[in-house]
């Protein structure tokens, strides 16, 4: 497949570090450069990468929570409105969840409502035609459930309620009663993985597997140069910056509560992770 390179991008794109202090400009003002620049197949690919935003706000719309509207998805609030009353202009998966929610149908037996398009959201964009976001959001998938698989069995949950999916990984871990749940050979991270989750302090672990993510885009961009998997990557990396940049103490209090939600209703935490 033919593949475009963006010289002048990639090459005066600013260094940024997972632990840095500041941005020199917002992901905004990038992702407006790239709409600019990009063809629009590739600016396309980058829209993916905001959709997470897009399915908050449609939740909070939905659920009627209240909730500050996220401007850094690719929809308004206004769009996402009409697209609540008359299902039909975004993604299919959207409009799938839309239908089932208003309906009250279940997409997926035994999930929130919240994990329901985050399933759907997944399977969207793994089925995308860039091998690069395809084995990015597979990554990511496998670590967000084998980490919700340790959970479980630490607290002694019930596995089906937390896992995203249906693949091989999924398998492992709902059946396997190995620490690894049999996927050291199968799981590059899996070992590191383990490792990390033995930590008892939760921003650590967090930071943790943030650093995982940031060496996996790394390793996927090898040998890719100029071409738009590097400026995919530089998205996914400066979300990670500003989601710590923007964790303060009381922000960072409200976004590890969301993380913790489900499981705060299945046991008692200790006392570390009650608010002070």
């Amino acid at each position: 497949m033919f593949e475009r390179n963006y010289y002048y991008l990639v090459a005066g794109l600013p260094d940024i570090l997972i632990d840095q202090k500041k941005l020199s400009f917002s992901i905004a003002d990038f992702r407006e450069d790239m709409e600019y620049h990009l063809h629009p197949d590739d600016y396309r690919l980058v829209e993916m990468l905001h959709l997470p935003a897009d399915n908050n706000n449609l939740l909070n719309l939905l659920m009627k929570s209240g909730g500050e509207f996220d401007d850094s998805g690719k929809y308004s609030q206004e769009e996402l409105e009409e697209e609540i009353r008359e299902p039909g202009a975004a993604p299919g998966y959207m409009q799938r969840f839309i239908t089932a929610y208003k309906s009250e149908t279940s997409v997926f037996e035994g999930l929130s409502w919240e994990d329901q398009l985050t399933w759907l959201y997944y399977d969207h964009v793994r089925g995308c035609s860039n091998k690069f976001l395809r084995d990015w959001f597979e990554f990511d998938l496998n670590i967000r459930n084998i980490v919700a698989g340790i959970n479980v069995r630490k607290h002694k949950l019930k596995g089906k309620k937390y896992l995203i999916g249906d693949n091989y990984i999924v398998q492992a871990v709902r059946k396997s009663t190995l620490k690894d749940f049999g996927l050291a050979n199968d799981f590059e991270y899996m070992e590191k993985l383990i490792s990390v989750q033995d930590n008892d302090n939760l921003l650590e672990r967090e930071k943790a597997m943030d650093i995982m993510r940031w060496d996996f885009l790394d390793e996927a961009n090898t040998f890719n140069y100029f071409t738009v998997e590097v400026l995919l990557a530089y998205v996914i990396k400066l979300q990670m910056v500003q989601r710590w940049l923007d964790m303060d103490q009381e922000t960072g209090q409200e976004l590890f509560r969301k993380l913790l939600d489900q499981l705060e209703k299945s046991y008692e935490f200790p006392k570390e992770f009650s608010e002070k």
